[in-house]
């Protein structure tokens, strides 16, 4: 067992309830599985564990609800399987909406944040540079890792709100400065400056990290005034999805990697590769299984959800224009609440876009069931996810692509240089 101070005792003993108890004993055997040394202090938690997979998971939470369990740190919440804020229609049966409602009601009963988003980091929760936190939900975590410089390993789903209760996590993994470092270089420089600039090119990047790295620490170098934290955003999602990243590095532009030799550790790399063009041709044909086809049944936008940012953009590319294929554009509640205050929501809503809040299309049953459907979308993530999760088969594109297409209400293309 790890070692555990005089304080940490105390709880495991019950001097703060029953449900601290459980939870600090859930973190402690986990430090003891991972090997880790000791517990330490974490400064706030984002909880991926409020997602309805089943009864034992409501059950869960209930038992910590039941025994006094409150959150210590700040912590805020993931997608749920409903949408308290409206928008979509949910075809969840009456037993699991039930039990899903539970279960989000548990969480926030805990003291846990009703920020019901995938991307905490756009709705006010950005932990500082090198602070340690425990953090669930991939694209969330690799995030905080890469492009804030927190410090959080993968947490999954019940881990995170023991360790949100506790106030702790275990000492291994990314929360140790020597397993932080690169041991990976992916130069982009041989692509060209257009594509390395383009929204379209940071989901296929990630899918080549995520196959490529692995659970390795890479370094991707030549992206140096080419992205934006919605690019990073769209590169790290993409990247859990398709391996186990929870951290990369871009020289000269995330917190840790002010330039190559210093994410590197001043070691030479073990592996280095060079991006080709047919490299990425290669990395964009895997992210659409619905080959060959104009067909369009749905579009879906926003994994990790939509920033203000985005939906501005899709205001833009949709100039006024109503839709003919309906697109579910996925986003949080801090998103929607400057739309309502100005109106835009109501008027895009009347233009034919379907905001799915507090949760997504690809987690709980919202697309309509059709024999044969195709999901067009500018997400690695969806693109990775639909084809199991929802039956739809994907299109992959470009968000312009993905607005003009939800106009036509069938497949358009743009021309573009993958060179």
């Amino acid at each position: 067992m790890p070692e555990l101070t005089f304080d940490e005792q105390a709880v495991v003993s019950g001097t703060q309830g029953e449900g601290a108890a459980m939870a600090m004993r859930i973190v402690a055997e986990s430090a003891r599985l991972m090997g880790a040394p000791r517990l330490i202090p974490v400064a706030s938690a984002h909880i991926d564990g409020a997602l309805y997979h089943g009864d034992s998971g409501t059950l869960f939470a209930e038992k910590l609800v039941a025994g006094g369990a409150k959150v210590a740190v700040r912590a805020t919440l993931n997608v749920g399987a409903l949408a308290p804020a409206g928008c979509a229609t949910i075809r969840l049966p009456p037993h699991e909406r039930d039990m899903a409602a539970r279960m989000m009601r548990a969480y926030e009963a805990m003291g846990c944040e009703p920020s019901w988003t995938c991307a905490p980091y756009q709705a006010g929760h950005r932990p500082a540079q090198g602070s340690d936190v425990a953090w669930g939900e991939s694209n969330a975590v690799v995030f905080c890792n890469s492009v804030l410089g927190a410090r959080t390993n993968r947490y999954g789903d019940f881990l995170d709100i023991a360790c949100a209760i506790a106030g702790r996590a275990p000492d291994y993994g990314l929360h140790r400065q020597e397993n932080r470092l690169a041991t990976l270089v992916i130069d982009a420089s041989a692509l060209s400056r257009e594509l390395r600039s383009s929204d379209v090119f940071y989901p296929v990047l990630g899918t080549i990290l995520g196959r490529s790295a692995g659970t390795a620490i890479a370094v991707i170098d030549g992206l140096q005034g080419c992205t934006s934290e919605d690019r990073l955003k769209a590169l790290g999602a993409a990247a859990a999805s398709a391996g186990g990243v929870g951290l990369f590095h871009i020289a000269g532009v995330t917190p840790e990697a002010p330039d190559l030799a210093t994410a590197l550790g001043n070691q030479p790399p073990r592996e280095r590769m060079t991006l080709t063009p047919q490299e990425v041709q290669s990395a964009l044909a895997r992210l659409s299984t619905a080959g060959e086809t104009g067909r369009i049944d749905a579009i879906a936008i926003g994994s990790p959800h939509l920033s203000l940012a985005e939906i501005d953009e899709v205001e833009h590319l949709m100039a006024g224009r109503r839709l003919k294929a309906p697109l579910y554009a996925n986003t949080g509640r801090h998103v929607l609440r400057p739309l309502e205050a100005d109106g835009r929501r109501k008027a895009l809503e009347a233009a034919g876009v379907i905001f799915v809040a507090d949760t997504c299309v690809v987690v709980t049953p919202i697309l309509p069931e059709v024999e044969g459907a195709v999901l067009m979308t500018n997400s690695g993530k969806f693109a990775h996810y639909a084809p199991g999760n929802t039956g739809y088969a994907v299109t992959y594109g470009s968000l312009a692509e993905c607005v003009e297409s939800a106009v036509a209400g069938k497949l358009v293309r743009e021309p573009r240089a993958w060179a």
